[in-house]
């Protein structure tokens, strides 16, 4: 159970970052990240009021509040930097070295007791190598030092955040999620008041920015319960799949032609995916 719902997770990922990179050709990234995060905030306070999921305990070793805020914090520095990467640089550099961010909270998990078999240590490997090549990596022309340089600081935002989600996760997957939300809400309304401006969305676009901003909350929410109820590093390896979805959307409604890099990608992933979840 706790393999599908991080494989669920990456769909919704995936899904969310497609639409919010067709978005973001008409808007500015950082006006299409904040208003889709405070709609993620709002459906988040929505479910929990229904759940009366406030009741878990917010601070100690074990409380949600402190690494939902930090998490929060860190996974938008990734977002920024992410954006920032992609528009100095070519996406085959910045995004496959993005999506290795997924290997801090693998470390964390295995050094914090996670045990992997040999088989399912293999599949690991094939899954997390899969993502880096699906995400069509352009390694023979070159490594300029300031795309690098941002796709490091994406990864390592990201990393960090996903693991700091494991841990707030322990006390309450949701809170754990909204405790981020509401830490990215006033990053959000600071951008917007320095600007003076919400980002001038239509109304036809309202319905994918609340996609968007539900996607994205639901696949935080569904990868923190898959830490609760299985390994993390298996959580976090399939909750990092992502980028495939993304492609093979671009792919089927955008037309734009996958690389033999990322036909090998994809195979390499669902191999991986088939190993872990068979063993």
């Amino acid at each position: 159970m706790a393999s599908l719902l991080a494989l669920l997770s990456s769909l919704l990922w995936g899904t969310a970052d497609f639409e919010g990179g067709r978005l973001s050709k008409k808007h500015r990234p950082i006006a299409v990240l904040g208003f889709s995060q405070v709609l993620g905030l709002i459906f988040g306070l929505t479910l929990m009021l229904f759940s009366g999921a406030w009741h878990a305990k917010a601070f100690g070793e074990t409380g949600y509040l402190i690494p939902g805020i930090f998490a929060g914090f860190l996974g938008y520095a990734g977002l920024l930097c992410l954006y920032a990467g992609l528009s100095t640089g070519r996406m085959g550099v910045v995004s496959p070295i993005s999506s290795m961010g997924a290997i801090i909270p693998l470390v964390y998990a295995l050094l914090n007791g996670d045990s992997l078999s040999r088989i399912t240590s293999v599949g690991v490997v094939c899954a997390l190598l899969g993502v880096f090549l699906a995400s069509g990596p352009e390694l023979n022309q070159g490594l300029p030092l300031k795309p690098l340089l941002l796709a490091v600081g994406a990864a390592c935002g990201f990393g960090v955040a996903l693991t700091l989600m494991s841990i707030g996760s322990q006390s309450s997957a949701l809170m754990t999620m909204v405790s981020m939300r509401a830490a990215t809400f006033l990053v959000t309304i600071s951008i917007a008041i320095r600007f003076r401006s919400i980002g001038n969305f239509s109304a036809k676009e309202l319905p994918t920015l609340i996609f968007m901003g539900v996607a994205d909350f639901l696949a935080n929410l569904l990868l923190g319960v898959a830490c609760n109820n299985g390994l993390v590093s298996i959580a976090m390896v399939l909750g990092s799949l992502f980028p495939i979805a993304t492609a093979v959307l671009a792919f089927k409604f955008l037309h734009e032609r996958l690389q033999r890099v990322q036909y090998l990608g994809i195979a390499l992933a669902v191999t991986g995916v088939a190993l872990i979840s068979a063993f």
